[in-house]
């Protein structure tokens, strides 16, 4: 079989740059952050692959924005008797065959490089953002309660025995339940 396997990181992103008519047997998409390998689609299609599928990348920060999850990944896919394909890269690893060491190479430091980048936008975020603060313009997220919400959660949180559950009833942490709370 083969997947094709896209990503964004937002739901204001767009996916349809990626893997333009390139065919599939599935494709998985994703709007969630690659700051880490626990995406629900990505471990969906890792469960599902088996000997001789192929998976389809358009490049290689869709898949990861780490080097160790990127590497690991990878080798979870050739563990399992398949190959996969990065097109942007133009770098093709197959269980079949014995590693390429300059494929390998351009993995590594590919990955590396999309690591670093992420590490430079939220380090530039951050600095933007106590900008911001000092300026008093910084308010941070807005909230998506009324007035009204706010007594009911604190209402709520007098007389839940449950406070984890309380949380996922409002789609919130419980972090932020109890800030609310307070």
């Amino acid at each position: 079989m083969i997947f094709n396997y896209v990503r964004v990181s937002t739901e204001l992103q767009n996916l349809d740059r990626q893997l333009l008519n390139i065919d599939c047997d599935r494709e998985y998409k994703e709007k969630v952050s690659g700051k880490d390998a626990n995406r629900p689609q990505l471990q969906v299609m890792l469960t599902n692959l088996r000997e001789n599928d192929l998976v389809n990348v358009h490049e290689l920060s869709r898949l990861a924005r780490n080097t160790k999850d990127l590497l690991e990944i990878v080798q979870k896919i050739i563990d399992a008797g398949a190959s996969i394909k990065f097109h942007k890269e133009n770098l093709f690893f197959e269980a079949t065959k014995i590693a390429d060491p300059f494929q390998n190479l351009m993995l590594t430091m590919l990955g590396a490089i999309a690591q670093f980048e992420r590490d430079l936008m939220l380090e530039r975020q951050k600095e933007g953002i106590a900008i911001a603060k000092a300026k008093g313009k910084y308010k941070g997220r807005q909230t998506k309660f009324s007035d009204e919400e706010f007594v009911k959660i604190k209402q709520e949180f007098l007389t839940s025995d449950n406070k984890a559950q309380l949380a996922r009833d409002w789609n919130i942490s419980r972090q932020y339940l109890y800030k609310i709370a307070d």
